[in-house]
């Protein structure tokens, strides 16, 4: 399988934009999802988005409808997270998936995992 590789993370100011990166290396991403999960210190990984990759519909968590944007190029094997009107709460480590289901915001249904990149906001 593919190794996804996550980039873009850092530090910014509450209000603040970042757009973090997915790259599939080693072949070309055939998964039917892609999708972004973060995980805080002490709390357990959450869904955040998910983009299925041929038709690119695209699916969020409640707490970043309107802030975060998930998108795709397939033609780089490549997907993106904008995250707009970041929030002291959207701290935490970013992680990008792959599942061979459909449109899943289910933690267990993805079977390959970015190592992920650090987001953090500040007041």
């Amino acid at each position: 399988q593919v190794q996804l590789v996550e980039s873009g993370g850092g530090l910014v100011q509450a209000g603040g934009s970042l757009r973090l990166s997915c790259a599939a290396s080693g072949g070309t991403f055939s998964s039917s999802t892609m999708g972004w999960f973060r995980q805080a210190p002490g709390k357990e990984r959450e869904f955040v988005a998910a983009i299925t990759w041929k038709s690119a519909n695209t699916y969020y968590a409640d707490s970043v409808k309107g802030r975060f944007t998930i998108s795709r190029e397939a033609a780089k094997n490549t997907g993106y997270l904008q995250m707009n009107s970041l929030k002291i709460e959207d701290t935490a480590v970013y992680y990008c998936a792959a599942s061979l289901w459909l449109a899943t915001a289910r933690r267990n249904d993805y079977n390959n995992w970015g190592q992920g990149t650090q987001v953090t906001v500040s007041s």
